[in-house]
């Protein structure tokens, strides 16, 4: 009982990061996969993916804000769940949409300006999920560090496939557009510092008016 507690938080990451598959599952399984199947899959897997990472992204700025160590431990499994869906997405593409004909997934890449910069964002992520492991991190050294900046390049990417994808209205990858940068201006040294040493003056200013509201016993 006392590990289920804390590993609440890490318990509640896995399960709501496969609820897009599950419900995926259920729709299949009773046929409510729409009219069009192949699009909505690659919809859903999409979304799911792009969710996941932006929520990847979010652990290390929560955390030096709010000071909540334990969301830096999530980072991983976030990232690797996107990864998980956007190959889903990926696979749907060139599997169901394009039967793996290279022919039309050549000429499908090359020519819609969507698929190719889709096609880079998840090569972007390939790279970070194969070395997510502590053994790479301990190859890599500092290198570890500089190749997962990858990922935010990857979500710019991802937003502009999304965007192009849309075409029409852009409000929803707009709105994901600007979490990221957000999480990416949020991530900034001088911001950082600033909204740290703001974190500290809070909890400074706490202690006080606690110490205020009970004071120790001096005899």
């Amino acid at each position: 009982m006392g590990q289920l507690k804390r590993r609440w938080l890490a318990i509640v990451t896995h399960l709501g990061s496969l609820l897009p598959l599950a419900s995926l599952a259920w729709n299949y399984f009773h046929d409510q996969l729409t009219a069009n199947p192949i699009q909505y899959i690659t919809f859903r897997t999409g979304k799911a993916a792009l969710v996941l990472l932006i929520l990847s992204l979010a652990c290390t700025p929560l955390s030096t804000i709010f000071g909540l160590r334990q969301l830096i431990g999530l980072r991983k499994p976030l990232g690797l769940y996107a990864f998980t869906y956007a190959s889903f997405h990926f696979l749907t593409f060139v599997g169901l949409d394009y039967q793996f004909d290279p022919s039309l997934l050549q000429e499908a890449i090359l020519k819609k300006r969507y698929a190719l910069v889709g096609f880079s964002a998840f090569l972007c992520l390939l790279p970070l999920a194969i070395t997510s492991t502590k053994g790479w991190m301990r190859r890599l050294g500092k290198k570890w560090k500089q190749l997962h900046r990858l990922i935010y390049l990857a979500g710019i990417l991802v937003i502009i496939h999304f965007v192009w994808l849309v075409k029409s209205d852009v409000r929803e990858p707009l709105a994901y557009g600007a979490m990221i940068v957000l999480l990416l201006g949020l991530r900034l040294t001088p911001v950082k510092k600033a909204l740290v040493n703001l974190r500290e003056r809070l909890a400074h200013r706490r202690r006080g008016y606690d110490a205020a509201a009970f004071p120790k016993d001096l005899n």
